[in-house]
């Protein structure tokens, strides 16, 4: 005799787990991850805090990518605990070991006056624009929510800045501020992406703002018609998550480092110079600052100015975009960010080298003696090249 749906399911209950609102709540105050089963619709009605959801139909195809560590202990919950049970079974024969479903799924929790939120939504137009991010475990509609609550500071609408403008705003990247004191040159537009020919003359700031608005009007652009300095910089990198480098003299680097260290932001770092590019990310609370790279700026020998050194237009596109990519990683959470890591590419070579740098313990920026404030740093402005010899010892 054909086995029946209510003999299916009597038999899926026997073979998992199941546990009370009570039980759940405990599991998830240590540890244990919550999984939504449910539709997008349901979904939109209401979840536990916290959630990851993935709909029944796409739970084998997509768990091992949101969820990778079958020891997790996990918490599967549907609407009333009927599709909540055959997704625990799923995942116990997947090798999951620590499984169990909420009997009574999210209603019982709703209605035992357990805390629950409303999950922000995305737009129809929204969830077009962002598709392909919306397809990826490690993005998401979640990740597509960070990204637009983000907000990067980028410190030179040029060749770096052109670039990470153009494709963080492409991603969603909600708010972007925009450093720069400079207009449009004509001499710009062989690397600077972001500016137009019938834009020449127009501030920076304003070239970057209507490229920037055209391409995707969820972005909000904040312009800085300032020159950065020491007695600026603290106010105008207090309103960001990210602190983006894309200068091109040393002074401002110095700077744009001393403040991410006191105000304990990380700072996206690259740098440019005929054929070669540098990128890393400084984070004096998780790894090294630039000074514990480079202690003070070299010699003006060492550094000749951008006009005498000149630079290959394509190769701030490519560091640019490598630093944009370092930033998303930052604001998702994913990936193994280039902290303690000097990623350095040769372009004629098309070769890409990596180098450790350590933390300083005696860094005069992030070291045991390091300054509270930036009032008696001075900052001598110094060439823009990656310097001949700088590299040595690391």
């Amino acid at each position: 005799m054909s086995a029946t749906y209510r003999d299916l399911f009597e038999r899926t209950r026997a073979a998992i787990r199941e546990i009370d609102v009570a039980g759940a709540r405990d599991a998830l105050a240590h540890g244990a991850v919550a999984l939504d089963v449910r539709e997008q619709d349901e979904v939109d009605q209401g979840v536990v805090p916290n959630a990851v959801h993935i709909p029944r139909g796409f739970l084998e195809m997509r768990i091992e990518d949101v969820v990778p560590d079958r020891s997790r202990p996990l918490v599967v919950y549907c609407a009333g605990g009927t599709r909540s049970a055959f997704a625990a079974k799923a995942l116990t024969d997947l090798g999951y070991a620590d499984v169990v479903s909420l009997a009574g799924g999210f209603n019982a929790w709703k209605g035992g006056g357990e805390r629950w939120e409303l999950p922000k939504r995305l737009t129809p137009d929204q969830r077009r624009r962002y598709s392909r991010h919306l397809l990826i475990p490690e993005v998401g509609e979640a990740g597509q929510h960070k990204l637009l609550d983000a907000k990067v500071l980028l410190i030179g609408a040029g060749g770096l800045g052109s670039p990470a403008a153009l494709y963080l705003a492409a991603a969603g990247v909600g708010t972007l501020g925009v450093v720069d004191a400079d207009t449009v040159d004509d001499s710009n537009l062989q690397r600077q992406v972001i500016h137009t020919t019938d834009r020449v003359g127009m501030s920076k700031v304003e070239s970057a703002r209507q490229t920037i608005e055209s391409l995707n009007p969820d972005v909000r652009v904040i312009g800085h018609e300032v020159r950065l300095s020491k007695d600026n910089a603290l106010d105008i990198f207090a309103g960001y998550d990210i602190i983006f480098d894309g200068t091109d003299n040393f002074a401002t680097r110095y700077l744009i480092n001393d403040a991410c260290v006191l105000l304990g932001k990380p700072n996206i770092h690259g740098s440019i110079f005929r054929f070669e590019g540098q990128v890393t990310v400084f984070d004096a609370e998780r790894g090294p600052c630039y000074r514990c790279l480079f202690p003070s700026p070299p010699p003006p020998e060492l550094a000749p100015s951008c006009a005498e050194a000149g630079v290959l237009g394509l190769l701030p596109g490519t560091v640019g975009l490598l630093q944009a990519t370092e930033v998303v990683k930052l604001i998702l959470g994913v990936g193994d960010p280039l902290i303690g890591r000097l990623l350095m590419y040769d372009a004629l070579g098309a070769e890409f080298r990596e180098l450790r740098i350590q933390k300083d313990s005696e860094c005069p920026m992030c070291g045991s003696h390091a300054p509270t404030s930036l009032d008696d740093i001075e900052y001598t402005d110094v060439g823009c090249a990656i310097p001949a010899g700088m590299l040595a010892g690391v």
